[in-house]
Formats: C-alpha cells, structure tokens, sequence
C-alpha cells in the first residue's frame, strides 16, 4: 500500500468513527447527555458579598444619599455648636460652669434632630438596596446568577450592615470632634475620654446599621417602594414619639424602639420617669433589633416569589 492510499485509509476510518460516534449520540437519550456535562460550581459566599459590594459602590444614588445624609447631619449638630458658642457671652458664669459641669456639651455632639434625620435617612437606603431590585426586576437576574436566595439576601445584609457601620462611625466621630471644637472656643469642649462620650459616640455610630437593616426588613417584608417607605417611618419614627412613659405598656414598648434606646444610652444623667431604665437595657434593645431585621432580612424574601 502507497502512502496516499495509507492517507486515504486513515481519513476513511476517522470518517467513519466519527459517523458512528454521532449515531450513538443521536442515539442517547437528551436527559442522560445533559447529566454527563459537569455542573457549574456553587457562588462562594464571599464571591456573592463582593457581587453586592459591586452593585452597592456601582450606583450613583448611594454615594449622593449618603453623602447628602451626612451634611444634613453635620450641619444640624454644628449649627447647634456654634448658636452655643455664640450665644455664650449672654450666660452668666454660673450658668457657663453649670453647663460644662454637668457635661451638657454632649447634648450638641449629636443632637435629637439629626438623629431622627440618620434614623429615617439609612432606613430609606436600606429599604431601596432590597426594593429597587425588586421594582426594577434586577433582582430575578440575581437569582438566576445565584438561586440560593438566602445566600443572596444575607450577602446583601452583610453588605449593607457594614457600609453603614463604617458610615456610621465616621460621621459619629467627626462630629463629636468638630462639635466639641467649636464648643472648645469657649472652654466649654469635652474629651472622648469620658465614659459618656465615647457611649454616645458608639450609641450614634451603631444607630446607622441598625435604621438600614430596619428599612431593609421592611422591604422584605412588603416589597412595594412606597408601603416599605412608610412601614420604615412608622417603625423608627412614629411609634418612638406615639410610645410615652406615661403607662407601664407604653413605657416598656417605647424603651424597645431605637430612638428611645439611642435617647436613653446618650444621657448624660438618668431621666426622672415613673419607669425607669439602664443602659444594660438599651444595649439589649440595640442587640436584639441587629439580629431580628438581620435574620427577617434574610428569612423574608428567601421563600416568596419575584
């Protein structure tokens, strides 16, 4: 045999096994070839927090809500300072030391105003980091990408939870420092040395991820922008104020809102009420809303439709 008709051979034979590798695929039945292509590895978790870490830093409207957050907040706590310190001359000298001595300047570090203004503000963008999936329909892509929605939804928990701690502590800090600066013109500037400082320094820092992991449990729960939006309000806003000390009921379902909590960790001297509290308490408060909105979070919008 020449070499052409070896050739030849050779490409008949190739030829012919590949025909017949096709019958015994024509042949094989379309759910038993699927089974043999190797299935495509579970997300790692972290891969899904760094997937929502891109959505969250990729949009504009976050950095502009929690850039305008954070000037409404600042500019309410140092407005106050400075009406203080000029204001200050009209005090009589027992007044000027009454004030410093019964640490009043931490009243100014962060105001009630500017808390409830964080509060409604980081519950408003927790909410929208879960809705505005769900009103835009991105949320059945991620889905999709990724089935196991509680992985998804705890991801997203994690994500938000921790921008906003970070959030939270900068903004506490740097107007505790600016604050107690303009204050200090005066001499009437305290250290975050004192015990009470630095509470309201972490109560204020850790009231943010806890406001954004409230909205984001209540766009779990109801998944409609505008009901979640008032469901958020109601939750940190209307029930704190309606919730008085006046009853034994009232008073013990108000220390469990976050304001009232907040309230009570930042007072510089326990309040006289006919139902009183510890700061033990309101930590707990603190402690249990983290792990209920975390959990409901996550638990909610795992096992409903998109």
């Amino acid at each position: 045999m020449t070499a052409g008709e070896a050739r030849a051979a050779g490409e008949a034979r190739a030829a012919g096994e590949a025909r017949a590798a096709g019958r015994r695929e024509a042949r094989t039945p379309k759910g038993l070839r699927n089974t043999l292509v190797a299935p495509e590895p579970r997300a790692r978790f972290a891969d899904v927090v760094a997937a929502e870490w891109i959505k969250l830093r990729s949009l504009r409207s976050s950095w502009i809500s929690y850039g305008a957050t954070a000037l409404a907040v600042l500019a309410l706590n140092i407005g106050t300072a400075y009406d203080t310190y000029a204001n200050w001359s009209e005090r009589g000298a027992e007044s000027r030391a009454r004030y410093v001595r019964e640490g009043l300047p931490l009243q100014v570090a962060f105001t009630a105003n500017a808390t409830l203004v964080m509060m409604l503000a980081l519950g408003a963008i927790g909410a929208v980091a879960l809705v505005g999936e769900h009103s835009t329909g991105t949320i059945r892509t991620t889905f999709a990408a990724v089935p196991a929605r509680g992985t998804v939804l705890a991801a997203k928990t994690v994500v938000v939870a921790a921008f906003a701690t970070v959030f939270g502590a900068v903004l506490a800090v740097v107007s505790f420092a600016v604050t107690q600066a303009v204050l200090g013109g005066r001499g009437a500037g305290m250290s975050i040395g004192d015990p009470a400082a630095a509470r309201l320094v972490l109560a204020s820092a850790l009231l943010a991820p806890l406001s954004a992991l409230a909205g984001l449990a209540a766009g779990a729960l109801v998944r409609r922008t505008s009901a979640t939006l008032v469901l958020t309000v109601v939750v940190l806003l209307v029930l704190p104020v309606a919730l008085s000390d006046g009853r034994h009921w009232s008073a013990v379902a108000g220390h469990a809102t976050l304001f009232q909590a907040w309230s009570r960790l930042t007072e510089i001297a326990p309040s006289r009420t006919a139902f009183p509290w510890t700061t033990g308490g309101a930590w707990t408060v603190y402690a249990a809303w983290g792990l209920l909105a975390g959990s409901l979070a996550v638990v909610a919008g795992r096992g409903r439709d998109v």
